[in-house]
Parts: structure tokens; sequence; C-alpha cells
């Protein structure tokens, strides 16, 4: 039987590789992106390795620079503060909405995640216990059912994995994390929009210091 082809244009699955490599470092922040060498690389032209590119750019994960060409983003403090703000405004309004809205089952996903957050932490597994957090958030986003809203923290929080996990490492953060998701859990199954709202809004202010 022959192998169906994928359906996904190629351009695509280039930036998905591209974008694995950003993540893991591989193609560091500041990094030039050397079109010619990824396409040979691929196997593939230069066409789709540029539309790739472009997906990526308007991810906010690479940046074109004038007559230089395409480079991993670095993001400094201005950025995060910027980040941190528009992101403090629509997670604390998704808990807000995700306070009224959530199913019993919805409160026993998260209910759940949180329990292995805290064994994550008592483990010291930084690795899991951010990609467990990462998974709480969208839980919490995608309860709030604003696919507007959604759209724009992925883009951002896509931006913030360039560096977001290193900030766990210091002293005191993974602990003080936990506490935070306690508290938004908390406020989330007393389904009181107040206090999710105001919850998250001081998880993402602590997340703000701790990754300067």
């Amino acid at each position: 039987m022959s192998k169906l082809l994928s359906t996904r244009p190629l351009y695509e699955e280039v930036a998905d590789q591209l974008r694995s490599r950003i993540f893991a470092h591989e193609l560091a922040p500041g990094a030039w992106i050397d079109e010619q060498s990824l396409a040979k690389e691929f196997g593939i032209s230069r066409t789709p390795m540029r539309e790739a590119i472009k997906v990526l750019a308007a991810e906010g994960l690479i940046t074109m620079k004038l007559r230089r060409g395409a480079y991993v983003t670095e993001v400094n403090r201005g950025d995060l503060e910027q980040i941190f703000t528009v992101l403090s405004l629509l997670e604390g309004e998704a808990a807000k909405e995700a306070a009224t809205k959530a199913k019993e089952s919805d409160l026993n996903t998260l209910d759940d995640l949180h329990l292995r957050l805290e064994k994550a932490a008592a483990d010291r597994n930084l690795d899991l216990f951010f990609e467990i957090n990462v998974r709480f958030h969208e839980r919490i986003i995608a309860i709030a059912a604003n696919p507007w809203m959604t759209s724009v923290i992925d883009d951002l929080r896509k931006v913030l994995k360039l560096q977001r996990k290193d900030s766990l490492s210091r002293s005191g953060r993974l602990q003080q994390s936990l506490s935070e998701h306690r508290e938004i859990l908390k406020a989330l199954l007393k389904r009181d929009p107040v206090a999710a709202e105001q919850a998250m809004r001081t998880h993402l202010a602590h997340g703000l210091e701790a990754a300067k």
C-alpha cells in the first residue's frame, strides 16, 4: 500500500521544524537563519523555506532585518514588560471567564494538572513543571472560549518560550509559582471570577520579576 501524502503545505512542516529548533535553542536567540544552508539540509527549494520564515516572523520568533536577513528574535527587558502587560490583561480575563464557564470536568482536569505540577515541583523536574504549567494555562484559556484572545496569547507565549524556562531555576521561584497556581485553582474551584482574575494577574506580575 502506498503511503498517503501529507495534506499540509510543505512550508508549514518546515516552520514546525524550525520552531522546534528555536525552542530547543539549536537556533539560539540572535542567530542568523541561513536560508540556503537550511534548505539544502531539508532537501527543499528556498521558496518553502522563505514561506516558513514568514510564518515564524509573524509569530514573533524570527526578526527580519533590512538587508541583513532573518534572525532568531532576542527578547530584551522592554519586550518582556510589554508582553507581560498584554498577557496579564488577556489571561486575567481568561481566568475570569473560566471561573463562570468551567464545567465540572474542566475543573477536574485543572485539579489533576495541578497535582502533577505539585509532583514535578517536589521532584525538582523543571522541564516537566514547565510543560504542565503550559498545559494548565492553555486549559484555562480554552475554557474561556475566545478564539481571538487565544490566538494573541498563543503568539505571545511562543515568544516567551525563547527564555521563559530559565526563570524557574531562580531561587524560590519554583515554589512561588506553584503557590500562585494553587491560588488560581482555588479561585476557579470557588467559581470566583474576581479572585481568579486577580490571582492570574499576580502570577504573571511575579513571572515578569523572575524573568529579569
